[in-house]
């Protein structure tokens, strides 16, 4: 979370203070905005603290994605697992290992 009371700075104020800066992001975990001309232009982010919103990032488009699932079941959009592995196996051209 950016706490706009501090983690809003000029690109110069950044420049000037760069190392207590980035304590303070690994310190907060928060990312910092930089202003260019008083318009926000940069967003700054400790590789960690960036590593952590891609891991929720990848968490949220599984929970979407079994989400969709459970819609589908809900729906009867719904085919057994046997079925689902004969088309995949046709579909690339698979052979069953009994059938070689």
């Amino acid at each position: 979370m950016i706490d706009l009371s501090k983690d809003i700075r000029s690109l110069s104020d950044f420049k000037r203070k760069t190392a207590e800066l980035v304590e303070r992001m690994e310190e907060s975990g928060n990312a910092m905005v930089l202003t260019v001309n008083a318009r926000p232009d940069w967003w700054c982010r400790t590789p960690r603290a960036y590593q952590k919103l891609l891991d929720g990032l990848d968490e949220a488009e599984a929970v979407a994605g079994i989400r969709r699932g459970l819609e589908d079941v809900r729906r009867g959009r719904k085919q057994s697992a046997r079925r689902a592995l004969a088309d995949i196996r046709k579909k690339h051209g698979i052979r069953t290992r009994d059938a070689s």
